[in-house]
């Protein structure tokens, strides 16, 4: 099995979180240092979240637990998104297309979850 890079939650996760980034780019200066900040600190721990989960692969409880930290950090963005569609930052269109893609990542890390045996 390669790194933590060829996995697919990974690459979803990185992709997803650097969406955000540059989208956030044009937020107003006033939110710089509140939900831009916030937004891209729980999309960058999403990812990261996931190479520490898999580093930590050889023990299956400490593998699942960094994966349920992902898991929240996902839900955690999703929670952000909310305050950019009710501050009219983002669009209804373009919130709903990045909480699908949340979904995604958050359903293959409960794969994961729930089989660490494959990941070994």
């Amino acid at each position: 099995m390669g790194t933590f890079r060829d996995l697919v939650a990974y690459k979803k996760a990185f992709a997803l979180s650097m969406e955000i980034f540059w989208l956030t780019k044009g937020f107003p200066k006033e939110e710089t240092y509140s939900l831009v900040d916030q937004i891209r600190r729980s999309s960058r721990s999403v990812f990261a979240c996931i190479a520490e989960a898999y580093k930590k692969r050889r023990y299956p409880n400490h593998f699942v637990s960094k994966l349920t930290d992902s898991d929240m950090e996902c839900g955690e963005t999703q929670a952000w998104l909310d305050a950019c569609l009710a501050c009219n930052y983002l669009t209804k269109e373009k919130v709903e297309e990045l909480n699908l893609q949340c979904g995604e990542v958050s359903r293959l890390l409960n794969y994961m979850i729930n089989h660490p045996e494959k990941f070994q």
